[in-house]
């Protein structure tokens, strides 16, 4: 057994708690550990159905792959890798979890095991070192641990050729892919499809159920997400948020139903190259932030003032907003400095509708025109289609320089601490929009936006002080937009 087999996942999580766990049947911890059964050779699921093991007969790992190299194969029955990830690749910044966010965007896939090391400032050989101890497998055992999961899901929920399924799960070939599923699920992909049939093909590209942990904040995420649409770029329409997406290999369009069916939300992916569904898949999730446990964010925040307590009992589960594109986010919160959301939404409309590319496959619903400029092309412009005071202008351009040259080159396997020191050393952005970035890019739990001033007049209202903030720490981000949900709570924004 290795050590990360026996690893915590969190104090006092050790094996008689998570034996509890399993026993209890808690989907609260799918995702975030694997029960391997000696007797069988299978690991599943905390939650899985079936009948719990003796305890001298489980070890705990922390990930698929570990139970994969230790000889173990998938349950069938409860589908392992059919769960939210682990809410600790967001909550930690160590190389292991950083490691975890770049493997889950597909990068071993694209740029190997070297690329992955290389923006983590490791070694090749450091770095399997690392995840091995930590993970219990190495950089290639986990991303064919994603790949056979994303292979699994379009198997039995697609009617895809299996050729075209090896290439969108990220194999190189379709002997590899039968090889994995072979030795993954200990049966052939027709096998894994004659045992769940999929629905009929949806028109009109690729539809998948996304799990996430409950509860959700619907109508905070309608909100956000409604009023940051830049036109022709993104849209929310009778509960669907719909957006062009520029992804490795192409432009593709993303519709998500808001609205959860069950503990899942479903996407649809309208892609131009295949290969980038499992980018495209982390990006709608990460914008969601659907790998969040919301229950143990709710408690803490609710401790801390009765009136907050009462707001979280009205509107559990609220989610960061997350973002799919680092250059887009950083751009787009330059230009919104100091005017309205609703002045921004305009300013970058016009700004994707005089820039961005045209999408060459036409919107079946007219409304998704174009992708979000890039730097490269904001720099060309040289500022022609920007507006505000010149110095905004001029620090814009200055940041869209050192996107568009590489010596600004966020990833989603940075520390916060080090996009933020990037980031505040670029003229134009200060601790607030840094700030802003690091929380909805990396979704970092613990950034307290306590600069904003609709978070100070949110601590005002409630009668708490932004100082006594560290008591919920590590879910600070949530402290501060559950203070910027009140205040838009008070002028009537939500019910």
């Amino acid at each position: 057994m290795s050590n990360a087999a026996d690893r915590e996942l969190d104090p006092g999580s050790g094996f008689q708690a998570r034996y509890r766990a399993i026993a209890s049947k808690d989907s609260r911890f799918d995702g975030q550990f694997y029960t391997a059964v000696a007797t069988t050779r299978i690991y599943c699921r905390p939650s899985c159905p079936a009948r719990t093991p003796k305890s001298e007969n489980v070890t705990f790992y922390p990930t698929a792959a570990a139970a994969q190299l230790a000889g173990y194969r998938a349950c069938r029955r409860c589908a392992p890798d059919a769960v939210p990830g682990s809410p600790q690749w967001n909550l930690r910044s160590d190389a292991a979890a950083r490691a975890m966010r770049l493997i889950d965007d597909g990068v071993v896939d694209r740029d190997g095991v070297e690329g992955l090391a290389r923006r983590l400032g490791y070694s090749s050989r450091q770095l399997n070192r690392l995840l091995v101890a930590e993970l219990g497998a190495g950089p290639l055992a986990l991303a064919r641990a994603r790949r056979a999961a994303t292979a699994r899901t379009l198997i039995q929920t697609t009617a895809l050729p299996f050729a075209d399924i090896a290439f969108a799960a990220g194999f190189a070939s379709v002997r590899q892919f039968n090889d994995t599923i072979q030795t993954v699920f200990a049966a052939a992909p027709r096998e894994l499809r004659r045992e769940r049939p999929p629905a009929r093909a949806a028109l009109g590209g690729i539809v998948l159920r996304l799990p996430f942990r409950g509860p959700l904040d619907v109508p905070w995420m309608r909100w956000f997400l409604t009023d940051h649409a830049v036109p022709g770029v993104e849209e929310v329409r009778a509960g669907d948020y719909r957006r062009t997406v520029r992804l490795p290999h192409g432009p593709g369009i993303v519709c998500a139903r808001i609205e959860p069916e069950g503990s899942s939300i479903r996407v649809r992916f309208q892609l131009a190259d295949a290969r980038d569904l499992t980018a495209a898949v982390n990006r709608v999730r990460r914008l969601f932030d659907l790998d969040a446990d919301p229950e143990p964010v709710d408690a803490a925040l609710a401790g801390l003032a009765p009136d907050l307590a009462g707001a979280i009992a009205r509107s559990p589960g609220l989610r960061l907003p997350g973002a799919s594109d680092a250059s887009e986010l950083i751009l787009r919160t330059m230009i919104g400095q100091q005017i309205s959301i609703a002045a921004a939404r305009t300013h970058t409309g016009r700004l994707a509708e005089a820039l961005g590319d045209p999408m060459d496959d036409p919107d079946p619903e007219g409304c998704l025109t174009r992708l979000f400029p890039t730097a490269e092309q904001i720099v060309a412009d040289d500022g022609a289609s920007l507006r505000g005071p010149a110095a905004r202008i001029r620090s814009i351009l200055a940041v869209a320089q050192a996107l568009a040259d590489g010596k600004l080159e966020p990833h989603t396997g940075m520390a916060p601490a080090e996009l933020r020191e990037q980031l505040l050393g670029l003229p134009g952005i200060g601790p607030w929009t840094a700030d802003y970035v690091v929380l909805r890019y990396l979704l970092d739990p613990d950034t307290l936006l306590d600069t904003d001033l609709v978070v100070r007049r949110g601590a005002e209202s409630l009668g708490f002080d932004l100082k006594e903030a560290t008591r919920c720490a590590p879910w600070r981000s949530y402290l501060g937009l559950r203070l910027w949900q009140h205040v838009l709570h008070e002028r009537g924004v939500f019910a």
